[in-house]
């Protein structure tokens, strides 16, 4: 090594990298530092008392098992000291002095960093109607433990909200032998998410598993009702009585830190596509981020699920690493499983012009999502991984497809032919 290299890496080694946020884009990231190259001292800042674990199960077997699952920890706890990671859990970062750059913690200590990587994700909405703090909100895994404990006895829940936590906690209540009543002041189910086709398979799964779901009822109020129970008042006039109300209305992105910081804003942390922000010694990635993609280009992409913040981690996580790391470029994609049906959406289905539906029989569904130009933005399929996978290669490739082909179930999707965006 000449003496420049050999400078660089007593650079490197001398530097101090700080994570805040110990969910699944800030484990990753912090693992994926280390794997990278990266040789200085890695702080990983989670303000729950729990190493990063699996959220997914948090909305179906957290509720439905008989006995309460183990801590889902996707890497072993051991490999963080193995990677030679600092944690501080329990601990919450109230300020970011990014001149000086230093973190402050609420216990009063202070961290400098080189450079910091945001990873706060967001916190579920709150129902802002009088009454709302009575609904439960599902984000971490004391929210599941708390609704768990209220799952056991409950026989009536009202679930305030059709997105997907809002359907696959009335699933689970479902399969818990609750009476389940969903109402949603959009028209249509994961209205955000998928297309009306989508839409009206995912009501039908519901309706047929005696989920009540109503679409298009605004709510009112939550009132105390008889023995401990709630009375849900919407706002034409009708009202349901509840052992338990869940608010599934969304997230609020926790961006407390970075207006301290005075990052540059958009829905998140505006972030290139290596997740930089306006300020070059800051990082953000996973939800938090409003981030750009090379495949969708003049806007920045707004994502909330696991694949993303997994992801998004390990490529924030390498870009500070290494000067010369890839940018991010996955192709949109998501899961839930409501009812034993795994749905998966890839892309932007709300946003086609013009929905091919491939199948629509009992539990199986297949809908492509065409722009105007016939080129395929979104695959919507619940029984059929393999029109995701193909599917999710004719977004990637950005190239027009013959409808009447993709309409035909007993042809598999065309192969991509590259085009330009």
């Amino acid at each position: 090594m000449d003496s420049v290299g050999a400078a660089r890496q007593h650079s490197a080694m001398s530097e101090t990298h700080l994570i805040v946020g110990a969910g699944q884009a800030g484990g990753w990231a912090a693992v994926t530092l280390r794997q990278a190259g990266f040789a200085g001292r890695i702080v990983l800042i989670g303000a729950e008392p729990w190493l990063p674990y699996e959220r997914p199960p948090l909305s179906k077997a957290v509720l439905t098992a008989e006995t309460e699952p183990p801590i889902a920890y996707f890497r072993d706890p051991a490999r963080y000291a193995e990677h030679g990671i600092e944690t501080l859990l329990g601990v919450r970062v109230v300020d970011i002095d990014a001149p000086a750059r230093r973190v402050r913690l609420a216990d009063g200590q202070a961290l400098a960093y080189d450079r910091l990587l945001l990873a706060t994700g967001g916190r579920a909405r709150a129902l802002t109607v009088p009454g709302g703090e009575r609904a439960l909100r599902l984000r971490t895994l004391e929210d599941a433990r708390a609704i768990r404990a209220r799952l056991a006895t409950a026989r009536q829940v009202v679930c305030i909200g059709a997105g997907v936590i809002g359907l696959e906690v009335a699933a689970s209540a479902r399969a818990r032998g609750a009476a389940v009543t969903v109402l949603e002041s959009a028209a249509r189910p994961m209205g955000r998410s998928v297309s009306p086709e989508g839409a009206a398979f995912v009501a039908r799964l519901h309706r047929e598993a005696g989920v009540d779901l109503r679409c298009g009822i605004a709510l009112a109020a939550i009132e105390p009702g008889p023995g401990g129970s709630e009375r849900v008042l919407t706002a034409n006039g009708s009202a349901f009585s509840a052992d338990l109300v869940l608010a599934g209305v969304g997230m609020e992105r926790a961006l407390d830190l970075a207006v301290a910081a005075g990052l540059a804003l958009d829905g998140g942390i505006a972030v290139d596509a290596w997740g930089r922000s306006s300020d070059p010694a800051i990082f953000a990635a996973g939800d938090v981020t409003a981030f750009l993609h090379p495949l969708f280009p003049g806007r920045r992409l707004r994502l909330e699920s696991w694949r993303h913040a997994q992801n998004h981690g390990i490529a924030v996580g390498r870009a500070m690493a290494v000067a010369e790391a890839p940018v991010y470029d996955d192709i949109p994609w998501f899961w839930t499983d409501q009812h034993g049906v795994n749905l998966q959406v890839a892309g932007f289905p709300a946003e086609a012009a013009r929905t091919v539906v491939r199948l629509d029989r009992d539990r199986v569904f297949v809908a492509v999502h065409l722009d105007a130009a016939d080129r395929v933005i979104g695959v919507t399929a619940a029984g059929s991984p393999r029109d995701i996978r193909a599917g999710t290669a004719l977004i990637r490739a950005c190239c027009p497809v013959d409808p009447r082909l993709v309409a035909d179930a007993s042809l598999p999707l065309p192969a991509p032919r590259p085009a330009g965006r």
